[in-house]
């Protein structure tokens, strides 16, 4: 979706690992699918955060040494912003703030239901607009079902009767917005939803 000599951003697809010990993972698969880099650093590519292994979406991928650090930092410094969407279950208020811990570390999710539409299964379902401002494993994930309101196809932290089979986790990593570390030009990378959501949501 991006690439130059420092950093790329790929479309992760869902039911693959960004990174671990299997064969088929998106870490794996980065140095055929990407050009090498032609800096004196270059590096094997590397993805410098991970998406849960259902969920779509965008990867940032360093392709130096120097910048797979200085991108590391800027997670770190939450320097990215990061939007993703969600289609969540039940009537939701329009927009708030979700600040439970996650594994006692604070963590923050902002949302915004940009779309609900009535469902014979579930009651309601909302396209929502998640901006996460800490980085904690399956923090939107929890969030919303802390509030009583789990993401559709999400196994583990779906409510008993409100479990969907077979189509998957509906959360996307939407858009990446940042400052480019050494070109220093702004980039904002966007991954248009995925058929499904687009199925729910016409």
């Amino acid at each position: 979706m991006f690439e130059d000599d420092y950093l790329a951003a790929i479309h992760k697809p869902a039911g693959i690992e960004v990174s671990g010990n299997k064969f088929k993972t998106i870490a794996n698969a980065l140095p055929q699918n990407l050009k090498a880099s032609t800096l004196p650093d270059a590096t094997t590519p590397q993805p410098v955060h991970r998406l849960d292994y259902a969920t779509t979406g965008i990867v940032l991928v360093g392709k130096t040494s120097s910048c797979i650090r200085a991108l590391n930092k800027m997670f770190e410094d939450k320097t990215i912003a990061k939007i993703y969407y969600a289609v969540a279950i039940g009537k939701m208020k329009s927009s708030g703030t979700i600040t439970s811990e996650i594994d006692g570390k604070p963590s923050e999710s902002d949302y915004k239901v940009i779309k609900s539409v009535p469902s014979e299964r579930f009651g309601i379902l909302n396209l929502v607009q998640l901006h996460p401002k800490t980085g904690r494993r399956h923090q939107l994930r929890k969030h919303l079902s802390g509030l009583g309101h789990p993401i559709l196809g999400d196994k583990e932290y779906a409510l008993e009767d409100l479990i969907l089979k077979g189509k998957g986790l509906y959360l996307h990593a939407f858009s990446l917005e940042f400052r480019h570390p050494f070109t220093h030009r702004p980039i904002k990378i966007t991954d248009e939803l995925p058929k499904k959501f687009r199925k729910i949501f016409s």
